[in-house]
C-alpha cells in the first residue's frame, strides 16, 4: 500500500471516529437536555425530529454533490455543518431554547447526511485499490467513536459538567480531526466524467437514476436497511431515556447502558468479516436480526434493570452489521453501484426521519418500553427479507472480489454514475 492510499484510508477512519464521537456525545446527554429544556417525552420527539429532518436533507443532497464536485467536497461541507450544529445545540441547551436545539440538530444531521453517501463511496473506492474490505471496519470506526463519546458523556454527566461546555469541546475536537481528514482525501472520487447523452444512458446515467427503484431486489434491500437502521436509530435516540424512564435508573446508568450498546455494535462490526466470509450475507443478517429481537424483548419485558441493560449487548450485536452489509449488497451491479448505494442509504435515513417523532408520540401514550415493540416488528421484517441480499446469478462489478466474498464498487473516478 502506498503512502497516499494509507493516508486516504486513515482519513476516512478518523472522520468516522469523530462523527461517531459527536453523535454519542449528544445521545449520552439527552436526559440532561430534556430536563434542561423542561419538555415532555413527546415534545422531545419533536426536538429529535430536527436531527432526522437534517439527516434526510443531507443524504438526499449528498449524491448530487458527489456527482458534481466529488466526495471530498461533500465530506468538507458535512464536517462544517456537524461542527456548527454541535455549537448551536450547546448554546441553545444552555439558554433552554427547544427551537434552537431543534435547529442545531438539523445542522448536525445535515452534516452527517451530506457526508454519508460520500464516505461510503470513498470507502468503496479504497476497497478497489486495496482489493480487500474496508466498509465494515469503516462503520466499525463510527461505532468505536460512539463508545468513546458515550464514555465521555457518562463521565461528564457524573461530574455534572454542563451540556453546553461538553458539546462545545467535542465540536472543537471534531473540527481538528475533520481538517486533517479532508486534506488527506484525494479530490474527484465519485465525480461524473464528461460524457455524451447517449453514452450516459447506456451506462446507467440520468434515466437509470430515475428507474433504480424498479428493481424489486433493491426495494427489498432498502426495506432491510430501513428496518435495521430503525433498530439502531431507536437505541441512538431513546436508549438512555428508555432506561431512565422505563427502568427507573439514574441518568449516569442510562448513559452506561448506551455505552454497552455502542460497545456491542463496535465488536460486531470489527469482527463481522469472518462470519460474512463463512456464512454469507443472507444467514448473517437474518441471524443478526433475530439476535436483536431477543435482546430487545428482554429490554422490554424484563423487570430487572440489570437484565435489561445486559440485553442491550444482544441488541447491539444484532444491529451492528445490517447497514454496511446491505450497502455492500446494493453495490452489486456492473454500472449502477454508486446510484444504488445512494438510494439504499436514503432509505436508511427514512428510518431516522420517521423514527424519533413517531416513537416519541407513541411513548407519550403507552410508555417507551411498550413502544419498542414497533422496533421488534421491523426487525422481524428484516429477518424475513434477508434472502434479497444474495447476489443474483451473473451479477458482478467486474472487479476482483474482496476477502469477505463481496465485490467492491467500481472505480467511481472512471465516470460511473453516483
Amino acid at each position: 500500500m502506498d503512502a497516499a492510499t494509507r493516508r486516504w484510508r486513515a482519513a476516512l477512519f478518523l472522520f468516522m471516529l469523530a462523527a461517531g464521537t459527536g453523535m454519542a456525545s449528544w445521545v449520552a446527554r439527552t436526559p440532561a437536555v430534556r430536563d434542561g429544556l423542561e419538555v415532555s417525552t413527546a415534545a422531545m420527539g419533536l426536538v429529535l425530529f430536527g436531527l432526522s429532518t437534517g439527516s434526510m436533507a443531507g443524504v438526499m443532497l449528498s449524491a448530487r454533490v458527489v456527482r458534481r464536485y466529488g466526495g471530498r467536497v461533500a465530506i468538507s461541507g458535512g464536517s462544517a455543518l456537524i461542527v456548527a450544529g454541535l455549537f448551536v445545540v450547546a448554546g441553545a441547551t444552555s439558554l433552554s431554547l427547544a427551537a434552537g436545539v431543534f435547529g442545531g440538530l438539523a445542522l448536525f444531521g445535515a452534516g452527517l447526511g451530506l457526508a454519508e453517501v460520500a464516505f461510503n463511496i470513498e470507502g468503496a473506492a479504497v476497497e478497489r485499490v486495496l482489493e480487500r474490505p474496508v466498509l465494515p471496519v469503516l462503520h466499525g470506526c463510527f461505532s468505536l467513536g460512539t463508545v468513546l463519546g458515550a464514555l465521555l458523556g457518562m463521565g461528564l454527566t457524573a461530574a455534572r459538567i454542563p451540556v453546553g461546555w461538553h458539546l462545545s469541546a467535542v465540536a472543537v475536537l471534531i473540527a481538528a480531526a475533520a481538517l486533517w481528514a479532508v486534506l488527506a482525501i484525494p479530490g474527484g472520487t465519485g465525480k461524473d466524467a464528461p460524457a455524451d447523452p447517449d453514452s450516459a444512458r447506456e451506462k446507467g446515467g440520468p434515466r437509470r437514476r430515475s428507474d433504480v427503484w424498479r428493481d424489486r431486489r433493491l426495494v427489498c434491500i432498502a426495506l432491510i436497511v430501513l428496518a435495521m437502521a430503525f433498530s439502531e436509530g431507536a437505541a441512538n435516540d431513546w436508549l438512555p431515556l428508555l432506561m431512565v424512564d422505563g427502568h427507573h435508573v439514574s441518568a449516569t446508568a442510562g448513559s452506561l447502558t448506551f455505552l454497552v450498546f455502542a460497545s456491542a455494535m463496535t465488536v460486531g462490526r470489527f469482527t463481522g468479516g469472518p462470519l460474512l466470509e463463512r456464512f454469507g450475507r443472507v444467514h448473517v443478517v437474518r441471524v443478526s436480526a433475530l439476535i436483536a429481537v431477543a435482546g430487545l424483548i428482554l429490554v422490554i419485558v424484563s423487570p430487572s434493570p440489570l437484565v435489561a441493560g445486559a440485553a442491550t449487548v444482544l441488541w447491539g450485536l444484532g444491529a451492528s452489521l445490517g447497514f454496511p452489509v446491505t450497502l455492500s449488497a446494493a453495490g452489486d451491479h456492473p454500472h449502477d453501484a454508486a446510484t444504488r448505494v445512494a438510494a439504499v442509504a436514503t432509505a436508511g435515513y427514512v428510518a431516522f426521519l420517521v423514527g424519533p417523532p413517531a416513537l416519541g408520540f407513541l411513548a407519550g401514550h403507552i410508555g417507551l418500553r411498550l413502544t419498542m415493540t414497533v422496533v421488534l416488528a421491523f426487525l422481524v421484517i428484516a429477518a424475513t427479507l434477508a434472502g434479497a441480499l444474495a447476489p443474483r446469478h451473473g451479477e458482478h462489478t467486474g472487479a476482483r472480489p474482496t476477502s469477505d466474498g463481496h465485490t467492491p464498487v467500481p472505480d467511481l473516478e472512471q465516470g460511473n454514475p453516483s
